[in-house]
């Protein structure tokens, strides 16, 4: 009687063949049977009728370092992986006559079977195996004794079987040397030290070794140790991808920590050129996810927003070089422009503007509202947060990527789609926050709208700018000289040719609101800080000023308004929020600081602060402060760290004698022009007259006046 071996890969796309077949081997009288990688009972039922049919074991059986093993494997590979452990395939196999394998995924099975068990016929596919049962059928006196050639598995495979064992011999050596357990171990991780800086040792294995053992100090809480042993490894690295993705792990670890990684740019730049790599071979696809962790790394918020300082606001240029000097960077920075200008809106019928709001429109406010009354301009709104716009928005950041590196994107055709038709309409765009929304609207041609885009604080910190196509923005405006500083210095697509104009405008904000008289001649000892949700308000700053103030006269007091930080945001917060709270409890244990939390009525909370502070580390403009000046108190302004020293900073924003570069400082300005009732209520006066005719809007509106209403000059 003839037998037959058949193993299956895949699941049959026409099972009615398989059937068929097995029907014809029954009808010559050959046994059949099948190996499947899959359920048969679930997906071909019927076959389990007219054959045995076997379920090769699972990886969860054979073992949880065996189910790595075929994880690891290609899937030509796993089949047999699986099949080479099974006693049953092992059994069926040495008395087949036939191995069929009837997919592809099965062909190496049956090759590993047949060079084993040399007596069967190796065929692949129903047609073949058919003629080889009826081949032994018409001659089986010419089968029914085996060549000496054909007893034994071929000295191939003895020799492959060996080194096979050899090899899996060392693997396993090599990963409980290496892995978690052994690492709690000195001697070893002292081993491991050594072993990584060798000489001699191939990079590609130096890179995977260190790799493995450093992941796994880390693993076991050796933080320290897994760091030592990147680093020496990497010292005899030359490639920076191999570099980059040695210290990735030793990066991710700090941040998680709260910590600024020192080789932070290291692994970016790996990043990069495992990007680079993949646009050579105009894979944008594959070169996007390392775009997105360099972007996540070196726009981290422990990074750039929760330290006393960033690498950005350093110097930009130095910082933001790997990104630029990139075939990544350069993809993503290349103009896309438009094809026609922009055109002013002609006469006869209303300016059409559209305001995309939704996201923030904190400052808006004021703009809507005066736009939306003018009889000669139409306004209109497109919300993003709504759920016809939402699917739009959807993994934004990460199609925006895809788009830039690509030149072109699916989800572009869906921006023009939902988009187009509100671009249509308007004469002026007008969007505030470079977020989102600004890098969407820019991959497709706005045609003859015009673009305007604002740039606040947090975005020039953030990747949005670098995902913006400028070259279809008209104008951008900024709301102090150092922001555009900034800007311009971090994203040098801002002062190219095809680049937009540039504005400065202050925000919007009426400040009469905020005129009232203070409650009493003792509110010149009550200190206000407003908004407190960042660090970068650095409210302790205002506590060192509070307690030299109180080491002169104890009647100088704190008021917080505004929700406190929120230590859950990220490790640094919470250092920081630890120490606030302890310098915070004997202060107002002693009643020397009051907390409000958050209010609606910001001009009635201010009505009993005689001097406003501004402590921050960094800012665009700063609001609250010049809320708190227009209501009559007396404004202290620290030189923003991120800022202090160059040609504009809140020493060119506001009057100089305003700034401090001390809580020292600071205290000698406040006990100065607090020492008499007539002195503060003077120096109230003079600091509410030039915010109110300076920076409220009833003035600042003729800028955007100019801006959205009056032709555009020509020159930026």
């Amino acid at each position: 009687m003839i037998e037959v071996l058949m193993v299956m890969g895949t699941v049959p796309g026409r099972v009615a063949v398989l059937t068929d077949a097995l029907e014809q081997f029954r009808a010559k009288g050959v046994t059949v049977r099948v190996a499947t990688t899959f359920d048969p009972v679930e997906k071909i039922p019927a076959a389990t009728e007219l054959a045995e049919v076997h379920l090769l074991p699972t990886s969860t059986e054979l073992g949880p370092r065996f189910g790595r093993m075929v994880k690891r494997a290609s899937p030509a590979r796993r089949p047999w992986l699986r099949a080479q452990r099974d006693p049953w395939v092992r059994r069926h196999a040495k008395r087949a006559d036939v191995l069929v394998a009837l997919d592809a995924q099965a062909l190496h099975t049956v090759w590993q079977l047949a060079q084993r068990y040399r007596r069967a016929d190796a065929v692949y596919g129903i047609a073949p195996a058919l003629r080889a049962v009826e081949k032994r059928s018409a001659e089986p006196a010419r089968y029914r004794r085996p060549r000496l050639t054909t007893v034994g598995p071929s000295p191939a495979v003895l020799a492959s079987a060996t080194r096979s064992q050899t090899v899996d011999l060392a693997k396993r050596v090599f990963e409980m040397s290496t892995g978690k357990r052994a690492m709690k171990l000195s001697p070893v991780r002292w081993f491991w030290q050594g072993a990584v800086t060798a000489p001699g040792l191939p990079e590609r294995h130096r890179g995977k070794i260190a790799r493995r053992v450093s992941g796994s100090m880390l693993k076991t809480g050796h933080g320290a140790s897994a760091k030592r042993l990147a680093l020496a490894a990497q010292g005899r690295l030359t490639s920076a991808t191999t570099k980059g993705q040695l210290l990735g792990p030793i990066v991710d670890a700090e941040l998680s920590q709260g910590k600024v990684p020192e080789h932070l740019m290291t692994v970016v730049r790996g990043q990069l050129k495992l990007a680079d790599g993949f646009l050579k071979k105009r894979n944008p696809g594959k070169a996007a996810p390392h775009v997105l962790r360099a972007f996540n790394l070196m726009f981290h918020r422990i990074v750039q927003f929760d330290g006393p300082t960033s690498p950005l606001a350093e110097d930009p240029e130095k910082f933001l070089a790997p990104l630029h000097n990139s075939e990544a960077g350069r993809a993503m920075a290349t103009p896309r422009g438009r094809q026609s200008q922009a055109e002013f809106p002609p006469a006869g019928r209303p300016h059409r503007m559209l305001f995309f709001t939704g996201l923030n429109d904190n400052f808006l406010g004021p703009i809507l509202e005066r736009y939306e009354a003018m009889p000669e301009v139409e306004v209109r709104r497109l919300n993003l947060m709504e759920e016809s716009i939402l699917p739009v928005l959807s993994n934004g950041r990460t199609n925006v990527v895809h788009h830039m590196l690509a030149g072109t994107s699916k989800r572009a055709g869906e921006v023009q789609e939902a988009w187009g038709p509100h671009l249509a309409w308007a004469d002026t765009v007008f969007v505030d926050w470079c977020n989102l929304g600004a890098a969407m609207l820019t991959m497709i041609d706005p045609g003859t709208t015009r673009v305007i885009v604002r740039l606040h604080s947090f975005e020039a910190f953030s990747w949005w700018p670098h995902l913006t196509d400028w070259s279809r923005v008209d104008d951008v405006v900024f709301v102090s000289e150092h922001l555009r500083d900034l800007a311009l210095a971090a994203v040098p697509r801002l002062r190219a040719p095809q680049g937009p104009r540039t504005h400065m405008i202050s925000n919007a904000m009426e400040l009469h609101r905020y005129v009232a008289p203070k409650v009493s001649a003792d509110s010149r000892f009550t200190l206000g800080l407003v908004g407190l949700s960042s660090l970068a308000k650095d409210p302790r700053w205002a506590l060192a000023v509070l307690r030299e103030l109180r080491r002169r006269d104890e009647r100088y007091r704190l008021k917080l308004i505004g929700d406190d930080l929120n230590p859950e945001l990220s490790p640094a917060i919470a250092a920081y929020v630890r120490e606030l709270d302890a310098e915070l409890a004997e202060l107002e244990a002693s009643g020397a600081v009051v907390r409000t939390g958050r209010t609606d009525d910001v001009p009635g909370a201010l009505t009993d602060v005689g001097v406003i502070l501004s402590t921050s580390l960094r800012e665009s403009f700063h609001c609250a402060l010049v809320e708190g000046a227009a209501s009559g108190a007396v404004p202290v302004v620290r030189d923003w760290p991120f800022f202090a020293g160059r040609a504009h900073s809140a020493r060119s924003l506001f009057p100089s004698d305003w700034v401090v570069g001390t809580p020292e400082e600071a205290a000698e300005r406040i006990l100065a022009l607090t020492a008499s009732e007539e002195v503060w209520r003077e120096a109230g006066r003079a600091a509410a007259s030039h915010v109110l005719s300076t920076w409220d809007w009833s003035v600042t509106q003729k800028d955007f006046d100019r801006l959205l209403l009056e032709p555009p000059a020509t020159a930026g």
